[in-house]
């Protein structure tokens, strides 16, 4: 293959990449209840335990995640989104008829099952860019990670700012939001976004480097625009407009990276006669990189002369586990659970925060949701960077930043507990970058210790924390804690104003992430000389790589 079909397939690459951005973008939308819940309470009128049930049902949705886990293997990456967007459409569209009251509230039943379609959708979005993108750029997961996850964190500050400015928080303008846009971006997307060849030189990989602090930039820009709207607010219908204009234009500004090589790939064309002398040279190169990657498995520590001794035996930490062989470590549960703790908790938060704000005095809470997408989006895209740049620079564990951003949590759960004033502010922060946090950095963790051939089912099988975690914290701790705190209403339903009303619920939640730490803490100890040998391996291949470079 020579240089201009290289950087034409580069191209492609970043231009999938680009729309897989856009599709992280849309596909925060479960962490967005709270922006539209109140609506559903007081249609329905439903108490605070029904209310949080619901927020259960839409996140087990998540639970069937591992059908799309298992089609990421048998499925092209086109055919998964649009089974995401189809899904997305109908089940918020429903929920569109009911808050506008185009049709007459469903059962209970019902609602649970299209709110568990909304949820679901969303899983099948996520393992599509994911596994897509982790696989096109092995060698930059922890900012690929970052990125990703980066903008999902930032979707519900998207959709909760353009509806702020457009249409004044109407929760069934929100919802029509939800269904349509999405499925949109997704349409979009099926037509960019695959798996392309590997590119192994060090100039790709520096070129990688280059263009992901590109991408970090946009989103950071995203990020403190996306702030600085929810402080200033909207003060007119024309500064409304022109906030959400700018704000597509910024969404849709990483489109130069993949315009920029599309027109190196064209100018290299030129010398395709002088590049095809040296077309053996590059072969060779890409052939042994190949050899490489097949002893190694991109990140594996363990010879091949060994697999072959014990060819019948359980993987080791650090090649290709099938799902049930993870299930059989140590290690696989205590990511597990400790994943549980991170996300349950912050997940409790997100989905009461319409009430968890009301009890500490703020009628409108839009602006805490929004907090938390972009700090959240703040921890993600931040711990993914930083943890490949001690990954590559000192070969620190990834564990040890889901450990730290445990403990911080827990100090965020309890300043809310002291219901200190602007402590929802402080909370939410601080909740938001930790769950960040958790969520960008055990992505890459997953694949390291487990490998990237069974990646789509064993990240969906990671994620069943986020149904279960929805359970227990915020269906069961919160909705059993809050209602026997509250005062019931005419007509059904129940509320609570107060510092009692959540107090025992952060406190909990405070010992949680303590928990969680601890874990962190063991799975870094126990995972230490697959990192140390990831840094050794990459530290020695950068001399011979430079010095082979330099003599061409």
């Amino acid at each position: 293959m020579g240089y201009h079909e290289t950087y034409s397939l580069n191209a492609w690459k970043w231009l999938g990449f680009v729309s897989a951005v856009w599709v992280q973008a849309i596909s925060g939308n479960n962490y967005t209840f709270s922006n539209y819940s109140d609506a559903i309470k007081t249609l329905m009128n439903l108490t605070q335990l029904e209310l949080n049930n619901l927020s259960v049902a839409k996140d087990i949705g998540k639970a069937f995640g591992l059908l799309a886990g298992l089609a990421s293997d048998r499925l092209p990456t086109p055919v998964i989104l649009l089974i995401g967007a189809i899904e997305g459409l109908i089940g918020y569209g429903v929920q569109w008829l009911v808050v506008s009251q185009k049709i007459q509230p469903l059962p209970y039943w019902q609602m649970c099952i299209f709110l568990c379609m909304g949820g679901n959708s969303t899983t099948w979005m996520n393992t599509a860019v994911l596994v897509t993108c982790i696989r096109n750029f092995r060698r930059n997961r922890g900012p690929v990670s970052g990125i990703l996850k980066g903008y999902v964190g930032l979707s519900t500050a998207i959709f909760t700012d353009i509806c702020s400015a457009l249409f004044s928080d109407n929760p069934a303008k929100f919802l029509i939001m939800l269904s349509v846009i999405p499925f949109a971006v997704c349409l979009t997307a099926v037509f960019f976004l695959r798996e392309t060849p590997q590119s192994v030189s060090v100039a790709a990989e520096k070129e990688e480097a280059r263009y992901f602090a590109i991408f970090n930039i946009v989103a950071v820009v995203v990020a403190f625009y996306l702030l600085a709207y929810d402080f200033i607010g909207s003060t007119n219908q024309v500064f409304s407009l022109v906030f959400v204009i700018t704000l597509l234009v910024l969404l849709a500004s990483p489109l130069a990276v993949p315009v920029y090589s599309f027109c190196k790939s064209w100018r290299l064309a030129r010398f395709a006669p002088d590049v095809e002398r040296r077309e053996p040279l590059l072969e060779q190169e890409a052939n042994a990189a190949a050899e490489r990657n097949e002893v190694i498995n991109d990140e594996t520590p363990v010879a091949v002369e060994e697999a072959v001794v014990v060819e019948k035996s359980r993987p080791v930490l650090g090649e290709d586990h099938t799902i049930f062989e993870a299930m059989g470590t140590w290690d696989f549960w205590l990511l597990f659970v400790s994943f549980l703790c991170g996300v349950g908790t912050g997940l409790a938060v997100m989905n009461n925060m319409a009430q968890i704000g009301l009890a500490l005095g703020h009628a409108d809470v839009s602006i805490f949701v929004s907090l938390i997408s972009i700090w959240g989006f703040f921890g993600r895209i931040t711990s993914g960077s930083v943890s490949e740049y001690f990954l590559k620079k000192a070969g620190t564990p990834r564990p040890l930043w889901n450990a730290a951003s445990q403990i911080l949590m827990a100090v965020g759960f309890l300043v809310m507990a002291l219901a200190m004033p602007g402590c929802l502010y402080i909370g939410s922060i601080i909740v938001g970058a930790c769950y960040g946090v958790r969520l960008a950095v055990s992505v890459p963790v997953a694949s390291e210790l487990f490998g990237l051939k069974y990646y789509g089912l064993l990240y969906n099988v990671l994620i069943l924390n986020l149904p279960i975690g929805s359970f227990l914290f915020s269906g069961l701790l919160a909705g059993y804690l809050y209602d026997a705190q509250a005062t019931p209403t005419p007509g059904g339903g129940n509320t609570c104003v107060g510092s009692h009303c959540y107090r025992l619920v952060f406190s909990i939640m405070a010992l949680a992430s303590i928990l969680g730490f601890g874990l962190d803490v063991l799975l870094t100890i126990r995972s230490k000389y697959i990192y140390t040998k990831i840094f050794t391996r990459r530290k020695s291949k950068k001399p011979s790589t430079t010095t082979e470079s330099n003599g061409q």
